[in-house]
């Protein structure tokens, strides 16, 4: 090794370059290998298991963007990821059920629903009243909940690869004070009384307690369904403010925004699709929601 950098320092600097940019990759394929893998479902978890494996091998992403779980399928060469995998994390069934025939029976599967360690919420109806015995599956979007499971994360990735329990470990700590900041800064200058607003599908429940926020009603239970006139005509009954936010996963159409106005619209998808980190998603997405209210 000595006389290899003894060589090395007389090559030329862009031979140099050339040769630290192999060693460099090199050395990254070398500790992937070493790594045992550790596969997570949807894109939401990813951005949290990319926080704590920063620094070391990622997990692989099952879903893709887009396709938190009710939509969406694995591929043949997922289901060998699934088989290869030290560990598969998901939410469960009633989130991930396309994921349900494959991971309910596998035995390195690990449901994060089944964990008490996490703020759970019914689901609401159209009219924001609470639906006994359900669960609102989002739960990522609660900050504490977030923060709870990139400690879960770290501890499995531990088991897996412990010879990066410490890095995981302290990726977490960094993950929660940053989400605590976030947490503060989208709640900065902005009055401590929840704002209202309408959901196309109530899918942001768990934001509302931490970026200040409540629902007044939704136009449909899914968003690939239509809201029905009379829906239409309740939430304009129920008006609380003249001009109203509505808050959609996709751009609703002209002419049922026509049948809402005064209303102003903000695009925000619940699997944090558009963003590439976490922590910056989740505080655009409370910084843009409120701005469209106020």
């Amino acid at each position: 090794m000595i006389s290899f950098f003894k060589k090395f320092i007389r090559l030329p600097m862009s031979l140099q370059r050339l040769l630290a940019t192999g060693v460099i990759i090199f050395g990254s394929l070398m500790m992937s290998a070493q790594a045992a893998t550790v596969s997570v479902s949807n894109y939401p978890l990813f951005l949290l298991s990319q926080a704590v494996t920063e620094g070391a091998p990622s997990a692989k992403q099952l879903l893709q963007a887009g396709e938190v779980g009710h939509h969406g399928s694995i591929s043949p060469g997922d289901i060998k990821a699934i088989q290869d995998s030290k560990f598969v994390v998901w939410f469960g069934e009633s989130l991930e059920n396309n994921l349900a025939s494959t991971l309910n029976s596998a035995p390195n599967s690990i449901a994060l629903f089944k964990f008490d360690a996490f703020k759970r919420h019914p689901l609401r109806d159209i009219e924001g009243k609470a639906i006994a015995g359900t669960l609102d599956p989002h739960i990522w979007l609660d900050p504490e909940n977030a923060k709870a499971i990139t400690r879960a994360l770290a501890v499995i990735h531990s088991h897996a690869n412990p010879q990066y329990k410490a890095l995981y470990h302290a990726n977490a700590q960094k993950f929660a004070q940053r989400m605590n900041s976030a947490v503060v800064a989208a709640n900065k200058n902005h009055a401590q009384k929840p704002l209202p607003y309408w959901a196309y599908h109530d899918a942001y429940q768990y934001m509302e307690d931490s970026a200040k926020l409540q629902l007044i009603g939704s136009l449909s239970t899914d968003h690939h369904l239509a809201p029905k006139a009379s829906q239409l005509r309740w939430l304009n009954e129920q008006r609380p403010a003249k001009q109203m936010c509505l808050v959609s996963p996709s751009n609703p159409a002209k002419g049922l925004l026509a049948k809402l106005q005064p209303v102003k619209s903000t695009v925000q998808a619940e699997d944090m699709s558009n963003s590439k980190d976490f922590i910056s998603g989740w505080q655009t997405m409370a910084q843009q929601i409120r701005q469209c209210i106020a």
